[in-house]
């Protein structure tokens, strides 16, 4: 099980790598009122700083707790998930990489709202004027994460009913 642990660390240490490292790009290359066209009609390469949590809730809250309380709840998840792995006697492949993912995500956000107070998002997709929010590595891990979560999830209850 040590030795999964360690895989599962070290694909979230990934995640937060790559993430960083494209956040980093993103900052230093791309102004926030440039965006790329890779994909006509479909994605961009964007600029936006989201101050808030998933979808922009929060980004224009004036309050001073606000950047406080999505710091303690980041890093909550980040404690939660790193002892969840390191206590869990039995876990499947699928939760194991799922909390992977979660936790590099999540380390990821946690790092931007802790140095600036806000996350860098650059992924941006859209059909036509149907725009899905911009996001960023660290919220696609998180997203890919709770998928594999949720498969999982649904597997187990299948198998405990015997249903093939």
């Amino acid at each position: 099980m040590a030795e999964f642990r360690l895989k599962a660390y070290a694909a979230a240490a990934a995640v937060f790598g790559l993430d960083r490292l494209t956040k980093v790009l993103i900052e230093q290359r791309v102004s926030e009122s440039a965006s790329y066209r890779i994909i006509p009609g479909f994605f961009d390469i964007v600029h936006s700083e989201n101050r808030g949590v998933a979808f922009g809730i929060f980004n224009d809250s004036a309050t001073e707790w606000r950047s406080l309380a999505l710091i303690v709840v980041a890093v909550a998840a980040v404690i939660f998930v790193t002892a969840f792995l390191w206590h869990a006697r039995h876990i499947d492949a699928a939760t194991l990489w799922g909390l992977a993912l979660i936790l590099g995500g999540a380390a990821g956000n946690a790092f931007d709202r802790i140095v600036s107070g806000r996350v860098t998002d650059f992924l941006e997709f859209y059909i036509g004027e149907y725009h899905w929010p911009t996001f960023n590595v660290a919220d696609s891990a998180i997203v890919i994460g709770c998928g594999l979560l949720l498969v999982d999830l649904l597997r187990s209850k299948r198998q405990a009913a015997n249903v093939p």
